[in-house]
């Protein structure tokens, strides 16, 4: 069970003064073969709350169709934009199920949720068993994550802003991909302020054959 969970791949969440900045590679792998290089790992829920994604492909995006589809019926039902942790604890929800169900292939999946409600900035971690873990600081999943929490445990500030977090994440996911052959390919960040989910870059890294 211990091989199975391991996900190749590099997310992480950062919980900041203003906001919240999320980030992650581009590779998307199926054993050691690297299946796909423009892979978008961080998925907009609602204009206020985003994701990150590790895990089987087909079960994240079904589990991503079914929160939307549930916290756009519930902003319908009760007139009310829907809070973090009512994101959060849904989420966590259909990943418990969804793990315990009898299958040929394991439907493992691990998600960071990120946004702003009425309650203000919210960061939390659902674990492939369907745990919820509020973060208050940062967190990082994926097989690239014991790099990242290296860079991160040193140079991460409680009250640091979002213009700096997001330098901070580029370095951070950059270190997974020189190291961690699962991640790679390339970079997306993510913004979660007072304006809402935002995308602020994308960068694709190609390998010059050539050269190497």
């Amino acid at each position: 069970m211990e091989k199975e969970l391991k996900t190749g791949t590099t997310t992480l969440g950062l919980l900041c003064k203003d906001g919240i900045v999320l980030a992650a590679d581009k590779r998307a792998t199926a054993g050691h073969f690297i299946a796909a290089k423009k892979v978008e790992k961080i998925v907009k829920i609602t204009d206020e709350i985003a994701v990150t994604t590790a895990g089987t492909v087909s079960d994240i995006q079904l589990l991503v169709k079914i929160i939307r589809a549930e916290l756009k019926l519930k902003e319908i039902r009760t007139g009310k934009k829907p809070l973090v942790k009512e994101a959060a604890s849904l989420l966590a929800g259909l990943v418990y199920e969804n793990i315990r169900k009898l299958s040929l292939i394991p439907g493992i999946s691990q998600f960071l949720v990120a946004g702003i409600d009425v309650e203000g900035f919210h960061l939390y971690d659902v674990g492939p068993d369907g745990s919820i873990t509020e973060i208050k600081d940062f967190v990082s999943t994926g097989s690239g994550s014991e790099l990242v929490y290296g860079l991160l445990e040193a140079s991460y500030k409680k009250d640091m802003l979002v213009k700096d977090a997001i330098k901070l994440a580029i370095r951070s996911i950059n270190s997974a991909l020189q190291r961690d052959s699962a991640s790679g390919d390339g970079i997306d960040v993510y913004t979660i302020t007072d304006k809402g989910v935002k995308k602020v870059l994308t960068k694709e890294i190609k390998i010059d054959l050539e050269k190497s």
